[in-house]
């Protein structure tokens, strides 16, 4: 169970896109490095490749990994990166906690260091750092949710949804220059799902997932991918975990996260104590059900281009999304896409899932 409570803590309660992410339980998605002819690689079974992908420790490593996000969905408050579209990252892992994150963005970068003793947040916008003491071993990442290592988010994926898929090894690939089996993980016929398959691509030395890849229902495109497009494993240069804020930049302390916790609130289930204004799950595997108050308690009334701020200010009117529905549980509009459908309630839910619409409704009458 602890790896499926760590997949929750990465949850944020920013919008629709950050609840269907974690509901799949992948985070935002990545595109691979184009894929070249299978190479030949011994035998492996499925449980000893799970068994080794859970337990992988490949040391230091950096890459470059690139998004391309076919979600359909708006730019949602606080995760733009659900918006369809492709961007790039570039990450750098270190030992004892240490990593860097760099995100390119339309005005400029944000960058996330982890020194081993301090978070650093840093946003060339509007020259912002954020400093927040750092748990044992924590490493950096957006705090909007978004996946930026496809190992960690391919790892979350096996552990929240193995044991309620049929998984087997499906070949193998060449994925960013590396020989790598494909690990494939089918709903169980119990399962409640649009999805069909989630297959990933597990470095053959390193046991480290390189590509993932997460299909629907009636689509032979992946409906998103993530993936590294070059890695390289060895030492990296200190220098790249040290930070000390740009002249002229603004510094804010945040106080310490809890000993284990990650960014983004805890999601408890159903049935369990929930904190004011936290998100629910309820369900588990593939039709596991996200829901949670939209930001502010209430639907967004910003125009819908507009971007949306840390508070939901400025989000997309989702109270003009979808189309409307109700039920028992109360009235609404509902959003689909390909991978995931989500519920917008009149009095200020979300309810979102990589599920067909009756699993939510139930959800939201519990």
């Amino acid at each position: 169970m602890g790896n499926r409570s760590t997949a929750r803590r990465r949850w944020t309660a920013g919008g629709i896109g950050a609840a269907l992410a974690a509901a799949v339980g992948i985070g935002l998605v990545v595109a691979p490095g184009g894929a070249s002819a299978a190479p030949e690689l011994p035998p492996v079974s499925p449980e000893e490749l799970v068994s080794s992908v859970l337990t992988a420790k490949p040391g230091p490593f950096d890459g470059t990994v690139a998004l391309d996000n076919r979600l359909g969905l708006p730019a949602l408050p606080g995760v733009p990166q659900a918006a369809n579209g492709t961007s790039t990252a570039r990450i750098w892992s270190g030992d004892d906690g240490k990593g860097r994150v760099s995100l390119p963005t339309a005005q400029g970068e944000k960058t996330y260091v982890a020194d081993g003793t301090t978070l650093w947040s840093y946003d060339s916008e509007n020259r912002t750092v954020t400093k927040t003491p750092a748990s044992k071993g924590e490493k950096p990442g957006p705090p909007e949710g978004a996946t930026t290592d496809p190992a960690a988010a391919a790892a979350q994926a096996i552990g929240e949804l193995r044991t309620t898929s049929t998984v087997s090894v499906d070949g193998t690939a060449e994925i960013a220059g590396r020989p790598a089996y494909q690990l494939v993980l089918d709903p169980k016929p119990t399962e409640r799902t649009l999805l069909r398959e989630v297959r990933i691509a597990v470095d053959a030395e390193k046991r480290v997932p390189l590509q993932l890849s997460v299909l629907a229902n009636g689509s032979p495109e992946p409906a998103f991918q993530v993936g590294f497009t070059d890695v390289t494993f060895g030492p990296q240069d200190a220098s790249l975990f040290a930070f000390t804020p740009p002249p002229g930049s603004t510094v804010q302390d945040q106080p310490a996260r809890p000993e284990g916790a990650k960014p983004g609130a805890g999601a408890p289930r159903s049935g369990e104590k929930q904190a004011a204004g936290s998100p629910r799950i309820v369900g588990d595997g593939w039709d596991t059900v996200v829901v949670a108050q939209t930001p502010k308690g209430e639907p967004g009334t910003a125009k819908p281009d507009e971007q949306a701020g840390p508070d939901g200010a400025g989000a997309p009117d989702l109270s003009q999304l979808g189309t409307p529905v109700s039920g028992a549980w109360g009235s609404g509009r509902q959003i689909g896409t390909a991978v995931g459908t989500a519920i917008i309630t009149d009095d200020g839910r979300i309810a979102a899932g990589a599920v067909p619409a009756q699993v939510l409704t139930e959800a939201l009458a519990k």
